[in-house]
């Protein structure tokens, strides 16, 4: 969290007046009962009713501007708040923005979505209540207390004793209650989770009527989560008894020394009253130092959490700038070259794939295929740097992936991956992602080799259709196509298709394909299948079991020489001797 606080340099003016005004709102506040004391001793005692006008005056004039002081209090600390959490946010989003898949997938979506939105709220609160109350509640405290004894010093020992009880109480509950909140949320991020859960597989669920099941699940953790917080209420409902005990024992205590100073002629009625005053505004005050307290541990806990994703540095560093010469390619008849490339992924035992060696000439089609979990995937990724290598290289145009620029190299790749993804706007500007000022030739062009022209010509708007976040309004092969088409707009050098035909019918895949290698300038492809019919025709097929190529070649020859790609098409395909 201390490493957040530089954050807040850019509103030190904010961050002095909030509190500085506070602070002239609580002295005001501290004026109060002396007048109500004036009004009691001199207007209502001598029946001046001019005087207890007056007074009455001055106490709204003291209302008044205690409410400016107030409302310009909440303003600062609201605005060093706000640009506080904004410039954090800001930064975290950028850093996510750069990290590497594998720092992703640790630390998964669910949780830095968190991280952006409740967490950031939390710090915010928590940073506008600190700069509204941590000076002003001990402030009024001890304030109180001294001009109590400007009032009677015997009968503001009171306060000596009851104000420290009072304290021990307030902060003993306090202390008690922090580490039973953190259970309370961890209960709750335990309830929010298997609701999550459920409800992202609710189609799962119900095709293997685990419906019953999954709700006595969520019955048990949500009674869990109930007991946690039933058992903190308790402990905590012991505040308001307590603190109520202690304050009324040190009134009935005020009240009687007063009236026995009173009765002497030391104090006035007046004063007792005003002595009974401050004692309920230090009352008020600790139960507000009391819960800032709670605010404060955890919304430090949450600026921790914050840090926490800061601090990881991405794997995938940008170190072209580092490298001297970096910016010339070399000299190589091949547009890609995995030599002995291998990749562990963080806290696996071993490599995904290891040992991929691959050369790939510009314009050659390369399928790759393997059974779930083989390194398909992880294999092409390690063109664009998505991931790093862990043991070996690839190289692109002759020149080691790590010393591009990563715009540089992934400028020159095309990426569709498994999972098609569309963004809020309209078909235009999702198929200018990969080149800003894509004409709508050019688009239409993209959209034709893609098996998307139909998509969009259908459409009442054309290419200023809408699409929802996400692409919800259109189906899953609308999706595939369009995201192929986007890559496409681009014109890259390299085209990775990884898996991205799965929700095409064999048809429009075959259509797709032959579009692509009729293509002017053809781009080197790459496609990751599990069908055998959609690279079967690819200048060379990679087969992949458990990390490892087992074979290199055409269909004919991995025909005759691998006993994976055999069985790999034997089971999609009835063979006929």
């Amino acid at each position: 969290m201390k490493k957040l606080l530089c954050y807040l340099k850019e509103y030190k003016k904010e961050s002095v007046l909030g509190p500085l005004f506070k602070l002239l709102e609580a002295t005001l506040e501290l004026f109060v009962p002396l007048v109500v004391a004036a009004i009691i001793d001199t207007g209502i005692g001598n029946q001046d009713r001019g005087y207890v006008v007056k007074m009455c005056l001055v106490l709204v004039l003291l209302g008044l501007i205690g409410l400016a002081f107030s409302v310009t209090a909440q303003y600062f600390a609201a605005k060093a708040a706000v640009g506080f959490v904004t410039k954090i946010r800001h930064v975290l989003f950028g850093h996510i923005q750069k990290l590497s898949y594998a720092e992703l997938d640790t630390q998964g979506t669910s949780t830095l979505i968190t991280r952006m939105t409740s967490d950031m709220n939390q710090v915010q609160n928590g940073v506008n209540l600190t700069l509204r109350l941590l000076l002003r509640s001990p402030f009024v405290v001890i304030g109180a207390m001294v001009m109590a004894f400007t009032i009677d010093v015997k009968a503001a020992l009171v306060f000596v004793v009851g104000i420290p009880a009072l304290a021990v109480v307030v902060f003993g509950v306090m202390l008690a209650c922090i580490p039973l909140y953190r259970k309370v949320q961890n209960r709750l991020d335990k309830v929010l989770g298997l609701t999550r859960e459920n409800l992202t597989g609710v189609r799962v669920l119900r095709a293997f009527c685990k419906e019953e099941e999954q709700e006595a699940e969520f019955q048990k953790q949500n009674q869990i989560l109930t007991d946690t917080q039933k058992f903190v209420g308790r402990i905590s409902a012991l505040l308001n008894p307590l603190t109520y005990v202690i304050i009324n024992v040190a009134i009935i205590a005020l009240i009687w020394i007063g009236a026995i100073r009173v009765d002497l002629g030391i104090i006035t009625q007046g004063a007792v009253v005003a002595l009974y005053n401050y004692m309920s505004q230090i009352l008020t005050e600790l139960i507000k130092l009391a819960n800032l307290i709670i605010n404060i541990t955890k919304s430090v806990a949450c600026g921790n959490r914050i840090q926490s994703v800061l601090e990881v540095e991405p794997s995938v560093k940008d170190r072209a700038a580092m490298l001297s010469g970096a910016g010339e390619a070399g000299k190589s008849a091949y547009r890609v070259v995995f030599e002995h490339a291998g990749i562990r992924y963080p806290d696996a035992a071993q490599e995904a794939v290891s040992d991929i060696t691959l050369n790939v000439r510009p314009g050659e089609t390369i399928g790759i295929i393997g059974g779930t979990g083989s390194g398909k995937s992880s294999l092409v990724n390690l063109i664009p740097r998505f991931y790093d290598c862990s043991s070996g290289a690839v190289y692109v145009d002759g020149r080691n992936v790590c010393t591009y620029g990563l715009t540089e190299l992934r400028d020159k790749i095309g990426v569709v991956p498994q999972k098609s993804v569309l963004f809020a706007g309209t078909i235009r500007s999702n198929m200018q992602w990969g080149k800003p000022d894509a004409t709508d030739e050019e688009i239409f062009a993209a959209l034709e080799i893609a098996q998307a022209k139909d998509v969009v010509s259908k459409k009442e708007k054309g290419l200023d259709t809408e699409v929802e976040q996400g692409g919800k309004n259109f189906s899953g092969g609308q999706r595939q196509r369009l995201t192929i088409a986007r890559a496409l707009v681009k014109q890259p050098e390299i085209l990775i298709l990884d898996d991205s035909s799965s929700a095409l019918d064999f048809a429009t895949d075959a259509a797709l394909r032959m579009a692509i290698g009729s293509m002017k300038h053809k781009p080197t492809l790459f496609i990751v299948s599990q069908r055998t019919s959609a690279i079967q025709y690819a200048d060379k097929i990679v087969v992949l079991d458990d990390g490892s190529v087992v074979g290199i070649g055409t269909h004919e020859e991995l025909m005759n020489t691998c006993e994976v790609y055999r069985e790999i098409y034997d089971s999609q395909y009835k063979r006929t001797n």
